[in-house]
C-alpha cells in the first residue's frame, strides 16, 4: 500500500461489470485508494470478455481491474450477501463507500446498507434517469454523433465506448465529492448517475443542444474534415494516412510555410470570398485548401513529412491501427513514464499504464497488475471482518467463498 498516494486511506467496494464502474473504481485505485471488487463465484458477466489471451483469460478484465483486490462470494445465498454487506460497511475512516452499476436493491440497496453504517456513500450508475436500462451502444445511437460521423446521413458507430469512459470518470469524481461532504459534515449519501445523462450533458456542453434551439441546425456529416476549422486526413506516398489540424492562425501559417504552399493557399481567400485568417473562413474553404495540399502529401512518405514538419509548428499525426500504435509509436513504450512492466497473473508479462496524472507533491505509484478472480477473499475477510483461518476454510468448503485461484 502506498501511504503517500493522493487517495491513500480511502476504501471503495465495487460490485460491477463491463466498463464504466470498473474504470471508475480502477481510477480511484490507481490514485491510491483500496478498491475491493466483489464478484459472484465464477465471475460476473464480463469475466470472459474479449480480447482474450491464448489460454482464454480475458485481457479486457485484467486491463480494467488493475490495482484492485478481488473477492468472490456466493452472492445468490443469504450468507454470501451478508458477507458482502459486512465488507461494504466495515469499520474504518475513509471506508464505507460502495460503487456499482448493478441493480442495487434488497440487501444491497442504499437503504439497507446505510442502516448498518450511517455514513455510507453509494455511487450507483443506471441506464436512464428513470432507472430503465441502457448501454453505451443504445445511448450513443441517440446522441446525434453517429449521424454526424461519416460522409452521408447513414449512421456510423465509433468503436470507442465514449459514454462508458466518461461515466467512469464521473463516478470517480462523484466518490471524491461525496467523501468531501462526509469529511465536512459526517453524513453519507446515495449518488446516482445515468449513462444517458452523461451523453446529454456532453451534447449540451459542446453546444449542440443550443445550436438546435438557436439556429434550428443539426451538424451534418463532413467525413474527416474538422468541424469549424481546417483539418483533414491526407494520403501519403507510402500508402499511409496522416491527419492535419490548423486551428489557430499560427498553425495555419506554419502549414503554409512548411509545405511551401503559402502563396497558393493565400489565393483561395479572395477567390472564394472568405477570410482565411479565421477558423470559419478556413472551414468554408476546406475543399479548396485540401485540393492544394493533396499533391504535396501524395508525393512524400511519412518519414519525409516528419522531417519537414519537425520543429515547424504544424499540428499533425499518423493514423495507426492498434498494432502500429504499440510497435511504432514512441509514446506507447516503456520510455514513457506512464507505462511499467507487470507480471499479470494468468496471462504473463504486460506493458501496463499507471494513472495518467502526474503529481508534484504526491506519488500515485507505478503500474500494477490486476488480481485473479478471488485472489484476496481470505485476506479481506481476515483483515476487515476478523475471521480466522478456520472460519475462512469452512466458508470455502460450504461454497460461500470462492477459492483462491491456482497460479
Amino acid at each position: 500500500m502506498n501511504i503517500h498516494a493522493p487517495l491513500a486511506g480511502l476504501r471503495i467496494v465495487e460490485v460491477s461489470a463491463f466498463i464504466a464502474a470498473p474504470l471508475g473504481a480502477m481510477t480511484l485505485a490507481q490514485l491510491g485508494a483500496e478498491v475491493i471488487r466483489i464478484d459472484p463465484i465464477g465471475g460476473n458477466i464480463d469475466i470472459h470478455r474479449w480480447p482474450l489471451a491464448p489460454n482464454g483469460n480475458s485481457l479486457y478484465w485484467a486491463s480494467l481491474n488493475k490495482c484492485k483486490r478481488s473477492v468472490s462470494l456466493a452472492l445468490d445465498t443469504p450468507q454470501g450477501q451478508e458477507l458482502a454487506a459486512a465488507i461494504m460497511c466495515a469499520a474504518g475512516e475513509g471506508a464505507g463507500i460502495v460503487l456499482t452499476n448493478l441493480p442495487a436493491k434488497g440487501w444491497m440497496s442504499y437503504e439497507a446498507l446505510s442502516r448498518r453504517r450511517k455514513d455510507l456513500i453509494m455511487l450507483r450508475l443506471t441506464g436512464n434517469f428513470d432507472g430503465s436500462a441502457a448501454v453505451d451502444y443504445t445511448v450513443n445511437c441517440a446522441s446525434g454523433f453517429p449521424i454526424a460521423t461519416g460522409e452521408d446521413e447513414r449512421p456510423v458507430n465509433h468503436v470507442l465506448p465514449a459514454w462508458d469512459i466518461a461515466a467512469g470518470l464521473y463516478l470517480a469524481t462523484g466518490v471524491m465529492a461525496a467523501e468531501r461532504v462526509r469529511q465536512r459534515d459526517g453524513a453519507g449519501q446515495e449518488v446516482t448517475l445515468a449513462l444517458s445523462d452523461v451523453m446529454l450533458a456532453t451534447v449540451g456542453n459542446l453546444g449542440y443542444i443550443a445550436d438546435v434551439q438557436v439556429n434550428d441546425a443539426s451538424r451534418e456529416p463532413i467525413g474527416n474534415h474538422l468541424y469549424g476549422a481546417f483539418g483533414r486526413n491526407f494520403a501519403t506516398a507510402d500508402q499511409r494516412e496522416i491527419m492535419i489540424a490548423a486551428i489557430s492562425n499560427r498553425q495555419w501559417k506554419a502549414l503554409g510555410k512548411a509545405t511551401g504552399l503559402a502563396t497558393k493557399l493565400e489565393m483561395i481567400g479572395p477567390l472564394m470570398e472568405v477570410d482565411l485568417a479565421t477558423e470559419g473562413g478556413r472551414f468554408h474553404a476546406r475543399n479548396a485548401i485540401a485540393a492544394v495540399l493533396e499533391p504535396w502529401f501524395a508525393a512524400r512518405t511519412v518519414a519525409e513529412i516528419e522531417a519537414g514538419f519537425t520543429g515547424s509548428g504544424v499540428l499533425w499525426g499518423v493514423y495507426q491501427d492498434f498494432r502500429q500504435l504499440v510497435r511504432e509509436d514512441r509514446r506507447c513504450s516503456l520510455n514513457n513514464p506512464l507505462f511499467g512492466e507487470v507480471q499479470q497473473p494468468g496471462i504473463g508479462k504486460l506493458m501496463a499504464p499507471r494513472i495518467p496524472l502526474s503529481f508534484s507533491r504526491t506519488d500515485a505509484g507505478p503500474a500494477q497488475a490486476a488480481p485473479m478472480l478471488g485472489d484476496d477473499g481470505a485476506s479481506v475477510l481476515e483483515e476487515l471482518l476478523g475471521m480466522t483461518s478456520g472460519d475462512i476454510k469452512e466458508l470455502e468448503q460450504q461454497g460461500v467463498l470462492g477459492p483462491r485461484p491456482a497460479r
